[in-house]
């Protein structure tokens, strides 16, 4: 179903806390939100209390209602649904009753899915951005309202990149609506596809590249293991030049890769906070030449 071309009243669909930003604009910019649609509430912590998703808090702190039953989308009366990283698949028969757009944080047909961002860091992508799409039954197929683009910093981490994506998002959002969406154009090129990242993904694994590894640290709670116990790293940089030792070896905060060396700049010791990896290693029993990741 197509939206109105210059709709008022929004109806928004998203949970985590990246999709804030998006509905606090639209709110800010005078549109009608009569329902926020969110993940149900988690049970979190020892005392299993309940907790709502980021979306839910900032709609119930704007007024909003809100609900975790997407059918409800069909008695607001909308003239669109926006959707960010809401995470859910939305049923056909709401698909055919309520125009749906979405704002997906990469240059579609490349990188369709859960975790564009992450793919597109972890593929070496040196540029990215956002596209408003149309929201169809298969996955990130529907047309492209609007896009921008991004070059991705060669250190930028996840976190940075992701911010930077919103920012960027969001007023791509809002001028479309503002100036109208009109007809989508379809996608154009080889669709590659953003399987979420498992958890094992993170574990550095000092064979690979330090150039791989870098990327893998951009992500976030990337580790590795000293004298046995986990460390997670933080910040990293590629070094000047390979060093002696199979990969693993430490040198000074260096690290030895299957291909050239990675410094570490910030860690985390198991049981403690984030410090500077010079700081660790001055307190921790590791010596240079011993074995990362064993």
């Amino acid at each position: 179903m197509s939206p109105a071309d210059q709709p008022r009243r929004i109806a928004f669909l998203g949970s985590p806390a990246l999709a804030v930003p998006v509905l606090e604009a639209l709110v800010g910019h005078g549109y009608e939100v009569p329902l926020v649609v969110t993940r149900a509430d988690k049970r979190r912590g020892r005392g299993g209390e309940l907790s709502p998703s980021p979306v839910k808090a900032a709609a119930q702190r704007l007024g909003l209602a809100v609900t975790d039953q997407v059918d409800e989308l069909l008695e607001v009366g909308a003239d669109v649904g926006v959707v960010v990283a809401f995470g859910r698949i939305i049923k056909p028969h709401v698909l055919t009753q309520v125009p749906l757009v979405n704002l997906h944080f990469s240059l579609l047909p490349r990188w369709r899915g859960a975790a564009p961002v992450e793919r597109a860091i972890l593929a070496g992508d040196h540029r990215t951005g956002v596209c408003l799409m149309d929201v169809a039954q298969e996955l990130d197929t529907g047309g492209v309202y609007r896009r921008a683009e991004v070059e991705i910093g060669p250190d930028e981490t996840l976190e940075e990149l992701r911010s930077r994506l919103v920012a960027l998002g969001t007023a791509l959002l809002v001028d479309a609506l503002h100036e109208g969406l009109g007809p989508p154009e379809p996608q154009v090129g080889e669709p590659t596809y953003a399987a979420k990242v498992d958890p094992a993904e993170l574990r550095l694994d000092w064979a690979r590249s330090a150039v791989e590894l870098s990327r893998v640290v951009r992500l976030g709670r990337a580790w590795t293991t000293a004298a046995g116990r986990r460390l997670i790293v933080w910040r990293s940089r590629l070094g000047d030049g390979a060093l002696e030792g199979p990969p693993g070896t430490l040198a000074g905060t260096s690290v030895a890769t299957g291909q050239g060396s990675l410094e570490l700049l910030e860690v985390q010791p198991e049981g403690r906070g984030r410090q500077a990896a010079e700081a660790w290693r001055r307190g921790a029993r590791v010596a240079d030449g011993e074995q990362l990741g064993r």
